[in-house]
């Protein structure tokens, strides 16, 4: 396969391309012991970085693992990381841990075997084209069912069938609800809809991650003077809605131009908050 350029520390030092870490033993390949966050650098800036690798830390802890690297020390990492692209480089930026042994039982991860690593990768932002989406048959768990408070790569197989059978209906990205028929996320961000000026989003029910870009999005709506309100949604206001657009970490805040087979335009509530986030990740 050909990867983009990437460049991933561990184990002391940084390793070109895409370096085999882990073995058939490993515990994070056998039973999916492992947490990941994702920050962006674009355009010269990497917009609330140390929320993300805060996240990963509390990730960690929440999945039995043991972090091994503070804010600060993964802060210099990913400056080193960065400065191996070019100045405009467009990156993703993956901090990880994983289990590398189990613990008493074969099925538990023994924390003291906790092992780190930060990956960074050429990944393209996506333009602002707009996407099609349906409603997904698959559902997003819940806390009792899945390791909800953590960023845990077990948790994502579900959204990836969830993307594949929309794709094969002829859609971008779908929408998935909780358990009780409630719009969560879609299967790759977090999702908005305005209807007369105000915008809506699904409240953090603990069903779904909150992401980054997500209170990044509402808290710059807000102080801009829209209203944004954080309620149960069901799909019908969704199909209903005047517009729908997405905020996420890999495309930041982007518009969806159709939900089932009604066609949408990106409108003045998409508009403002992705100039708003452009002019915050420019801020600082």
């Amino acid at each position: 396969m050909q990867w983009s350029q990437t460049w991933t520390w561990f184990d002391g030092g940084w390793h070109e391309g895409n370096p085999g870490i882990v073995g058939p033993r490993t515990h994070a390949f056998w039973l999916g012991s492992s947490v990941f966050d994702g920050a962006r650098a674009f355009e010269g800036v990497t917009p609330d970085l140390d929320l993300h690798l805060a996240r990963v830390n509390r990730s960690a802890v929440a999945l039995g693992l043991q972090p091994t690297k503070s804010v600060e020390e993964m802060l210099g990492l990913t400056a080193e990381g960065i400065a191996k692209f070019g100045p405009q480089a467009e990156l993703y930026i993956r901090p990880m841990y994983w289990a590398e042994a189990g613990g008493a039982s074969a099925v538990m991860a023994d924390p003291a075997s906790t092992r780190f690593c930060l990956c960074i990768h050429e990944a393209p932002m996506p333009k602002p084209a707009g996407s099609a989406i349906t409603l997904s048959p698959f559902r997003r768990p819940t806390p009792e069912t899945a390791p909800l408070e953590a960023k845990a790569g077990c948790l994502y197989p579900n959204n990836s069938r969830a993307l594949v059978e929309a794709r094969g209906r002829g859609f971008d990205n779908c929408l998935l609800t909780d358990m009780l028929g409630n719009v969560a996320e879609l299967a790759t961000a977090n999702i908005f809809m305005a209807k007369d000026g105000v915008v809506f989003t699904p409240i953090a029910n603990g069903t779904f991650l909150n992401g980054i870009t997500r209170q990044r999005t509402i808290r710059l709506l807000r102080e801009a003077g829209r209203e944004v309100v954080e309620g149960a949604l069901s799909y019908k206001q969704f199909t209903g809605a005047d517009e729908i657009f997405s905020a996420g970490n890999y495309g930041k805040v982007q518009p969806v131009i159709r939900i089932d087979d009604r066609d949408l335009q990106p409108g003045p509530a998409f508009r403002q908050a992705r100039e708003l986030y452009w002019a915050y990740a420019h801020a600082g």
